[in-house]
């Protein structure tokens, strides 16, 4: 084993779980046994609730200009530790060293919106009445937990702690059991940026955890991040229990490709969406819709897609069930009548083994009620659709129940335009393959990709991580009366 077992952090340091149950922790790039993740119980949970509400009592009445100085400092510290944190992300998760850099690089722009948050939460007054004055002010929940996924294990739980925190919560973090080391070197860097102890605190495990989350009655909010199906479960019960809850689900998201566009910008941008952190991210390109005659595009994609190699610029899937299912995919997707133009079943790279590789994959001639047409993959494959009108287009992508995103490729604005309005996601690309807003824009899409109101990031997230305190004053009986007063 590389690294020791991995322990809970609670009160600002490692913490043995209650239990001696463990699930091993395996990278996929050569199936090395980098470390153990502890199983824990509803009571390590309740310990970390303990020790965050004490925490709260100090942290949440410091200003948030003091608090805030903590994330200034931690993104220096990101910067500092980019390379030992992006190396830790590419063992645990499999990305390229890029696509590991890249997501740290993303943490330190979240940290820095967070920084900004003394002038985004300043309140309003006004004089209502003669001698008579409202004021608004952001106040924070108290404690709130995070669940979140395997696919980026440093920059999803980055996508709550900075902003969470300085809004004057106290924080659960339930890492994914397949990615945990991440977080920890995370909790470690918050605290040399002086985060005092029990403000932030991981507790590992699995369902049982994410349980015990939606019923503590201390744990005020909740945020997931992962598949529908669970997003489901979770929102359904922690609302049940009387919480807030937002929780992001998968996506099938698609790209509308228009004869006029772009050859080789559309190519290069397909592909990289569709294999990029070898396709396991909600904003991933998984369904392509040509509209017309796009042979002459299809072409540039496949010859794109023929430079993808794995171990080389593309990384490892999560696991070998990953690998199995990814694969099982393409082989009903054949058997449908599809046709495999770049196939990535049986992907090896030499020396890595035990390593878990699929390959680039470009299916095209694909029906839309095909699954690999209809369901999330989470794999580096795209699924080619063939229409003859934008509307029919369209018609395709509102018909999946997922509403996270979806992009246009085509120099014609007005054809442009009239897909961002007609298109059912929360987010949408003309001429980007990765349609993410950056801050202080907020991430979030729509239909059963999200569950709950406002967004996860940016300035949407404001309202989700803070309870709006009103009052109303009067001092001067000098002033008079009237009728509001």
């Amino acid at each position: 084993m590389k690294y020791p077992p991995l322990k809970n952090y609670i009160n600002g340091k490692p913490t043995a779980a209650s239990t001696a149950k463990a699930l091993e922790v395996i990278s996929p790039i050569d199936g090395t046994l980098l470390s153990t993740v502890p199983m824990s119980t509803a009571k390590d949970l309740n310990d970390a609730v303990m020790v965050a509400q004490k925490a709260f009592v100090s942290w949440s009445r410091k200003p948030i200009k003091e608090r805030v100085q903590v994330f200034f400092k931690f993104k220096t510290l990101l910067e500092r530790d980019l390379n030992i944190l992006a190396a830790l992300v590419q063992e645990e998760n499999g990305k390229t060293l890029g696509e590991a850099v890249a997501e740290v690089e993303k943490c330190i722009e979240l940290t820095e919106f967070a920084t900004s948050l003394p002038q985004l939460i300043s309140g309003e007054v006004l004089e209502v009445s003669k001698g008579v004055e409202c004021r608004t002010e952001h106040v924070p929940l108290g404690i709130v937990a995070s669940i979140v996924p395997f696919n980026f294990p440093a920059m999803v739980p980055n996508w709550t702690i900075p902003n969470a925190i300085a809004l004057g919560n106290c924080m659960i973090m339930k890492p994914s059991e397949k990615v945990p080391m991440s977080c920890m070197k995370i909790a470690e860097l918050l605290q040399e940026a002086g985060l005092p102890d029990g403000v932030f605190n991981i507790v590992n495990g699995d369902v049982e955890i994410v349980n015990a989350i939606c019923d503590h009655p201390a744990i005020e909010a909740v945020s997931f991040v992962g598949s529908t199906k669970v997003a489901k479960i979770v929102y359904q019960r922690a609302t049940h229990n009387y919480k807030r809850a937002l929780a992001l689900g998968g996506a099938k998201n698609h790209l509308m490709v228009l004869p006029d566009a772009k050859e080789d910008m559309t190519a290069a941008n397909v592909v990289a969406s569709m294999s990029g952190c070898a396709g396991q991210r909600c904003m991933a390109a998984s369904a392509m819709v040509g509209v017309g005659k796009i042979d002459h595009i299809i072409e540039k994609i496949v010859a794109e897609a023929k430079k993808v190699v794995p171990g080389q610029n593309l990384g490892a899937v999560i696991n070998k069930e990953s690998k199995e299912r990814i694969e099982r995919y393409i082989d009903q997707a054949e058997k449908d009548g599809a046709k495999i133009l770049v196939d990535g079943r049986g992907a090896i790279v030499k020396g890595k083994e035990n390593g878990t590789y699929v390959g680039p994959t470009v299916i095209d001639y694909v029906k839309p009620e095909m699954s690999v047409a209809k369901e999330e993959i989470f794999g580096p494959v795209i699924s080619i659709m063939r229409t003859n009108t934008i509307d029919e287009a369209l018609e395709i992508e509102n018909a999946n129940p997922y509403g996270n995103a979806a992009s246009v490729f085509t120099q014609n604005g007005g054809l442009a335009r009239y897909i961002i309005d007609h298109a059912s996601a929360g987010m949408i690309g003309v001429n980007v393959g990765v349609p993410v807003p950056r801050e202080p824009f907020s991430f979030g899409g729509w239909n059963e990709s999200k569950f709950g109101v406002g967004d996860i990031t940016g300035k949407s997230s404001v309202e989700f991580w803070t309870k709006l305190k009103k009052s109303t004053t009067k001092w001067n009986p000098e002033a008079g009366v009237n009728w509001m007063s």
